[in-house]
This record gives structure tokens, C-alpha cells and sequence, in this order.
């Protein structure tokens, strides 16, 4: 027996030393903020409020005439006909039209504002092809007049998006469109990061011209897929470590990269994609790409020839946000029907958006999204109004990851609303009163909310 006596001991001496390292101490756990500037945003100062016999278009597909609006503590608390709210301020909405608060996906304002000086140009960091590490809300500033025009129109919540010259822009931002000192103060709350990407012309105009990749169409898509490669291995690194960190283990954290963070938040479905990108086959490219490296390829802007692969953007649920008549600028905008977005949309599943990217524009969102409807019906469509305006409100809404919030007045979303003066897709239609969170930021005949930027007092507007 003697002879086993060595290798019991060899054992009992493994197990003993399993268990000091099982037990060893753990460096603290390291973990990536993933929200290092957080929304300060609070509601203004609000009153229980009850819109009636108005025209109601609910964005959610749905008209209703001589209906009343219940906005009750920044909630929708009721829409039907012949309400009554003890202690309600009662607004006689007769002849007049209600709808949610316009969304506006794509502006630049804050990042490209008024006016516009080179000094203000802080939206396009045009350094590098890849700048995912830039953040647009580092940009915006909230002083721009822009926002007040916009209330003007009608719009409460917009995003704030990088230019378009870099293959990876940077992060966009979803504002509420409310008066504030500072950015946190405008920022939506809880709303999800988008990441800008562009496609075709710009980046490799841009970079090509220096000889650097990308300088074109292959190379562009090289450029993505070198960008994704590297954040599959970044993602995989940090899982690892979290794994071991669970495990008992005391692992090296990987070192922090942030334009990998933005990268990986994609991967990880916190990040949403809102994609540059005009040609039909570029669009396909980018789905296909989102399938390779396993995540949404998101919305698609301006999509210039988003009609001819209407089905395919429905089917694999992207949206499209669009002009109604801007092209033929360039030639990757050549290709352009003026029932583009109206095409997009006849499909089961769709998702189509009207959008700006212009400070003028986003002014009068609901006569541009009135183009493609009255196009459209020239041509052998049958859009009715409670259809054209999910264009500018609820499907711009899931474009942002908002939809559960905001959009349309459904009872518990948030009461964004505008009152109209007759239909908002006339072009008489004036928003004559606005609604962020059931707090009045906009009345077309009361000075006291028709906010002035602090750049604004002073200036002697129209000389």
C-alpha cells in the first residue's frame, strides 16, 4: 500500500491548490457606462387638458371627427367623442385638426445651425473613414433657432445626426424639441443611440480624393466589413471576460476602444443603424452585410430608389426615410419617382418616413410629407390623410426605437400633439399650438410660448 501513498498525496495536494485559486480575490469587475451623459430632460409645467370637436388623425391609421383629446399628468388619456375632465383647461378645437407631435429623423440642427458659419460647422468630423467614436450631442447646440422654427411646424422630437462623409458618421441623437439650456436638457429620455453610416458617393469622394480607402464602391464595402470584423473580435473579447469574471475568475479587462464601443452597441442590438444610402443595390448590399456580422441594417435615408426594392426592405424590416422631390443632384440621386415613399409603403410590413435633413424643411414637414400623397394620388394611389401622416409620426417613431412611447395618440404614450389649424397637408395648414409631453411649448397667438434663443434677443430678424 506504501507505494499508492505518493500519488494520494500528489492529489490531496491538487485539490488544495484548485481551491486557492478558486477562492483567489477578484480585481473589481470592469464595466463600459453605456449611458455617460444622460438625458437631464424634464417635462415644463403642464395642466390637464381637453382638445374638442376636432378632426383627429391618430397616426395609428385611424380618423375621428368631432373627437375631443384628453391629455392627462404628460399622458394621452383619452380620445373619443363627448369627453368631459373635472378641472380640465377645454380648448374649442372646432374646424380645426389634431395630430401627434411631428418626428423629423433626420436634421441637422444644433451641429450645422443658424447661422450658418464655418465656426458652427461641427457636424461632419471628416478625419477618418471609421468615426464611430464621435457623439453628434457633443456637437449640438441648443441655442440654434432652428428649434424654435421647427416647434413652429409642429415638430417635438427630431434626431440629431453626423454628416455623411465618413463610412461610420459617429452617433445620433433623439431630442425633444423643448426650450433648454443645454443638450442633456433636450436629450429624449431612454431613447436609443443611432449610428450613422453612409453609403456610395460621399466617402469615397472624400477619402479617394486623398488616397486613402475608401475611393470606391469596393472599397467602401471593404471598409465596412473591416470595421464589423474587428468589432465581432472586441464584442467576443468582452463576453469572454464577463464569462470568466462570472466564473470566479480574475481576468484582464480588454482595453477600452471607444469607437469599438459604438461598433459593439450595434452588435448587441442597443445601437440602431440609420444608413446614407440612395441606389437600390447599395440598400440591398447593406442588408446583406447586416446578415454577415448579425445585426439590423436599420433605416436607410434619403433612399432615393427605395421603390424598386420596396418588398425587400419590408421583408427584412427596414425603414425608409425620404424626400418627396429632392433629386437628380447628384447621380446616385438620378433615379427618383415622385411616389417613392408612397411605393414603399403599399407594401404588407412597410415602413416608410418623409424626413428633412434641412433646417428649412423640417419647418414644413407635414407639406412635404402632402407632396408625396397628392403625387401619388395623381397617379393611381388612394392615400387618405390618417395614412400620410404615420409618415412623418408613428414609422418615423420605430425608426427611432420609439414607438412604444411616441408617435401616436394612443391612451398611456406620451401626449405629443399639435392642433391645426385646418388639414395639415394643405398648404394654408399653420400648427397654432404644440404639445411636448402634454406641456404646451408652442402657441401660434401667445408670445409667452414662442421661445427665443438667447443668440435670438437682440438680433434684428429679416435685415
Amino acid at each position: 500500500m506504501q507505494k499508492f501513498l505518493p500519488s494520494l498525496v500528489m492529489a490531496a495536494l491538487s485539490v488544495a491548490l484548485t481551491g486557492c485559486l478558486q477562492s483567489e480575490q477578484q480585481d473589481e469587475k470592469v464595466v463600459i457606462n453605456k449611458n455617460p451623459y444622460p438625458s437631464t430632460y424634464k417635462a415644463l409645467p403642464l395642466e390637464t387638458t381637453l382638445i374638442k370637436n376636432a378632426t383627429v388623425l391618430t397616426g395609428t391609421g385611424s380618423r375621428m371627427e368631432n373627437a375631443d383629446v384628453l391629455m392627462i399628468d404628460g399622458k394621452i388619456n383619452k380620445i373619443g367623442n363627448n369627453l368631459s375632465a373635472e378641472g380640465a383647461v377645454e380648448i374649442d378645437a372646432n374646424g380645426k385638426w389634431i395630430t401627434p407631435g411631428i418626428i423629423d429623423v433626420h436634421s441637422h440642427l444644433g451641429v450645422y445651425p443658424s447661422p450658418s458659419v464655418e465656426s458652427h460647422s461641427d457636424g461632419n468630423e471628416m478625419s477618418s473613414p471609421n468615426t464611430s467614436e464621435v457623439w453628434a450631442e457633443h456637437s449640438v447646440w441648443p441655442q440654434d433657432p432652428g428649434f424654435q422654427k421647427a416647434r413652429a411646424g409642429g415638430v417635438t422630437t427630431l434626431q440629431i445626426l453626423p454628416g455623411s462623409a465618413n463610412l461610420f458618421g459617429g452617433r445620433g441623437v433623439t431630442l425633444r424639441n423643448v426650450p433648454s439650456e443645454t443638450m442633456q436638457g433636450m436629450k429624449f429620455p431612454a431613447a436609443p443611440y443611432g449610428l450613422k453610416m453612409a453609403c456610395g458617393e460621399n466617402p469615397k469622394r472624400v477619402y479617394g480624393a486623398r488616397k486613402v480607402l475608401p475611393s470606391t464602391r469596393m472599397g467602401n464595402m471593404a471598409g465596412y466589413r473591416m470595421a464589423w470584423a474587428e468589432a465581432t473580435e472586441y464584442k467576443r473579447a468582452w463576453e469572454k471576460y464577463d464569462a470568466d469574471y462570472a466564473a470566479g475568475k480574475n481576468p484582464a479587462a480588454p482595453k477600452r476602444d471607444i469607437e469599438l464601443d459604438t461598433l459593439k452597441g450595434v452588435l448587441d442590438g442597443d445601437i440602431l443603424i440609420h444608413n446614407h444610402c440612395y441606389k437600390a443595390e447599395e440598400m440591398a448590399m447593406m442588408i446583406d452585410l447586416g446578415k454577415e456580422f448579425n445585426y439590423q441594417s436599420g433605416t436607410f435615408h434619403h433612399a432615393i430608389e427605395a421603390y424598386k426594392i420596396a418588398d425587400t426592405l419590408a421583408e427584412n424590416g427596414n425603414c425608409a426615410a425620404m424626400w418627396p422631390d429632392w433629386w437628380g443632384f447628384k447621380m446616385e440621386a438620378y433615379d427618383m419617382v415622385h411616389e417613392n415613399a408612397a411605393i414603399v409603403d403599399a407594401v404588407k410590413n412597410s415602413c416608410a418616413i418623409v424626413h428633412s435633413d434641412s433646417a428649412n424643411t423640417i419647418q414644413r414637414l407635414n407639406q412635404e410629407a402632402g407632396k408625396v400623397m397628392y403625387r401619388a394620388n395623381e397617379n393611381g394611389f388612394d392615400i387618405e390623410p390618417e395614412l400620410a401622416i404615420t409618415w412623418i409620426t408613428a414609422n418615423a417613431a420605430q425608426s427611432l426605437g420609439l414607438a412604444d412611447k411616441t408617435g401616436s395618440l394612443e391612451m398611456g404614450k406620451n401626449a405629443d400633439v399639435v392642433i391645426w389649424n385646418q388639414n395639415p397637408f394643405s398648404v394654408y395648414a399653420q400648427a397654432e399650438q404644440v404639445f411636448v409631453d402634454g406641456a404646451k411649448v408652442y402657441d401660434r397667438f401667445d408670445e409667452k410660448y414662442q421661445a427665443k434663443s438667447d443668440f435670438m434677443l437682440g438680433q434684428r430678424e429679416g435685415e
